[in-house]
């Protein structure tokens, strides 16, 4: 019995469509979060993500109400009910990063893609639990802390309800600023490929240069400040911004938004074409 080189490469070849052997997109979903929920960095990361956002809140909340209360703060009281957002941020990045870059670190990412040949449904289903985690825990953070921290505003008389401008939007707000936060680190993680590296760009992008942009000269400098990504998707986050310069919150986060998805499409394109 003669074997042709014509079966030789349907046996080889992991792409050609064997009946019975490729799996759906529910089983890959599924494969992704057990990956994703069984490595301790998922559960040190969300729980830091709780602790901080959650706890700098309550915290900064207690102890900055007397000065908001008399004025000497120089803030209104919605600037305090997120605080600890801005910190839990750091969490959402690098969990993010992990998601992609410690595949890649451990050789993991070779089993995955020899099981699933479709690259595009493991980003999918990647993108999908970690958007899905973050947001979920982003929002119960930012819920946890406004009602660890505005207990202590309220004894000052100075507490804001839920239903006042811009408190509920925060809220679920930040979830979705944590969740995009987490997938563009990701998006970045699939260009580099190294956790360090990854960490070290989206970090300074969003919390270093985002902030120097600023000190440019003139309107365009102002422009350019006003779309890094950070201070494109941060408004959203925050009942009121901290920045007066900054876009309107929906605007600001569909910009964020087509930035992080123009990183997520570069990142797909170079998972399909470069070995892994």
């Amino acid at each position: 019995m003669t074997v042709t080189a014509e079966s030789r490469t349907v046996a080889l070849d992991p792409r050609r469509n064997v009946p019975g052997t490729r799996p759906g997109f529910s089983s890959t979903l599924r494969a992704e979060w057990i990956k994703f929920w069984t490595v301790r960095s998922t559960t040190w990361s969300t729980a830091m993500l709780f602790v901080l956002g959650a706890g700098l809140t309550t915290l900064v909340c207690a102890l900055a109400a007397e000065d908001i209360a008399s004025g000497a703060a120089g803030e209104s009281p919605g600037s305090f009910v997120t605080w600890g957002m801005m910190f839990a941020q750091i969490t959402a990045i690098v969990l993010g990063s992990l998601a992609v870059t410690a595949e890649y670190g451990t050789g993991m990412i070779r089993a995955t893609l020899a099981a699933t040949p479709r690259r595009g449904a493991v980003l999918a289903a990647k993108a999908l639990v970690l958007t899905a985690t973050l947001f979920v825990v982003g929002t119960v953070t930012a819920f946890a802390g406004y009602f660890g921290g505005n207990p202590f505003l309220e004894n000052h008389g100075v507490g804001i309800a839920l239903s006042d401008d811009g408190v509920l939007r925060a809220m679920f707000g930040s979830g979705l600023y944590v969740a995009g936060l987490g997938l563009l680190a990701a998006a970045v993680g699939l260009l580099v490929r190294h956790t360090a590296a990854a960490l070290s760009i989206v970090l300074g992008l969003v919390f270093v240069v985002g902030n120097m942009v600023f000190l440019l000269p003139g309107n365009w400098g102002e422009w350019i400040g006003k779309l890094m990504p950070g201070n494109a998707g941060s408004p959203v986050a925050a009942p009121v911004s901290f920045n007066p310069l900054l876009l309107d919150p929906w605007v600001g986060f569909a910009v964020f938004a087509g930035e992080v998805a123009a990183v997520l499409l570069a990142g797909y394109l170079v998972l399909r074409r470069r070995d892994a």
